[in-house]
């Protein structure tokens, strides 16, 4: 099953499915995904979206004069997805020089504690792509998918560390699907995690306030979240 930020490809039927339905700069923006074999990444349901369909959209670089991002929706038949694969690992993504000791000490501090850590984003695009996404305010994206509440712990405390060093932003992505901006989850005390206190979670279908105690309930039992 899919999820948020995933990366998919389509076949050559499936873009010219999608073409049909766009027109103007979203229309030219897939033709040159489609010629380029380039993929889609997975975005919210939108309500009605029909069975066998998927809602994807494309990121399309900043424009170079406006700086203005356009962002290209569309639903593609799911028969016509040629690959799916999770977002780049730090490993994966070309960084600019200024960041890359500190993206590699990052990578390693993740692995040790063995936390899976993808990134989204800018900085992932202009990986797949090649093409210019960052500028001076752009931050590294970077979703964490932790598998207990220790990997969550111990890997929170390398993105503190990390961040006086990098720009670093993203979501934690519970078991569930649910994901939470892992600085909004810094900022609601321990003790409070477990005493009824909420967060803004995305999930693929939806987006809603859910109790942490209940996200950290996914992770052994909730212990010590």
């Amino acid at each position: 099953m899919a999820r948020r930020h995933d990366l998919v490809r389509l076949a050559p039927q499936g873009w010219d499915q999608v073409l049909r339905g766009l027109a103007g700069p979203g229309a030219a923006t897939a033709m040159t995904w489609k010629e380029r074999d380039l993929p889609a990444v997975v975005r919210r349901t939108e309500p009605g979206t029909p069975p066998g369909m998927l809602c994807l959209g494309i990121p399309a670089p900043p424009d170079a004069l406006s700086g203005r991002k356009l962002r290209v929706g569309f639903t593609a038949d799911t028969g016509h997805v040629t690959a799916i694969r999770p977002p780049l690992t730090l490993a994966e993504i070309v960084a600019p020089p200024a960041w890359q000791p500190a993206v590699a000490s990052l990578d390693l501090a993740l692995r040790d504690v063995e936390l899976e850590c993808r990134v989204f984003g800018s900085v992932a695009m202009q990986t797949l792509t090649g093409d210019p996404y960052l500028s001076a305010a752009s931050d590294i994206d970077l979703l964490l998918r932790p598998a207990s509440a220790a990997q969550l712990r111990a890997g929170l405390r390398q993105l503190e560390r990390h961040a006086a060093m990098l720009p670093l932003d993203g979501e934690i992505e519970f078991p569930s699907g649910h994901a939470v901006s892992w600085k909004e989850w810094l900022s609601v005390d321990a003790a409070e995690k477990h005493k009824g206190a909420r967060v803004l979670a995305k999930h693929l279908d939806t987006v809603a306030l859910v109790r942490c105690d209940a996200l950290l309930a996914q992770l052994d039992g909730g212990a010590h979240g």
